[in-house]
């Protein structure tokens, strides 16, 4: 059976927030929508509530789903979900790095490969 993986894209106004990878070694540096996995017994709104508190120290609201499924490898689905920030500040506690990006500079980040899926509709989220 997969494992499902959540990301969140958190968009405000024209900017989406995008997180530079410190793991593992071949990802490190690269940058992607933050989230994780789900835990047996939970939904994935909650997985996505519990992962961007644990990594960002946000509360956020989960919506509506982003762009297709994307499969990693033999056994991970990579599933992404627009949410909105509703409290805490703001802080890498898991990445390197933290970063609002427009629609102009999403095709130069230099993205992990799977989150590449969503460009073309996180383009149109943004503006474009």
């Amino acid at each position: 059976m997969s494992q499902i993986v959540v990301a969140g894209a958190l968009i405000s106004g024209a900017t989406l927030l995008v997180a530079q990878r410190q793991r593992p070694p071949e990802l490190a540096g690269l940058w992607e929508l933050p989230g994780g996995k789900v835990a047996p017994g939970e939904t994935e709104p909650d997985a996505l509530v519990r992962e961007l508190r644990e990594e960002l120290g946000v509360d956020v609201v989960v919506g509506d789903r982003l762009g297709p499924d994307v499969p990693v490898g033999e056994s991970l689905i990579l599933r992404g979900y627009l949410v909105a920030h509703t409290g805490g500040a703001l802080h890498p506690h898991d990445h390197r790095a933290l970063r609002w990006v427009s629609v102009d500079e999403l095709a130069s980040l230099d993205w992990v490969p799977a989150d590449r899926a969503w460009l073309p509709e996180l383009s149109k989220r943004l503006g474009r």
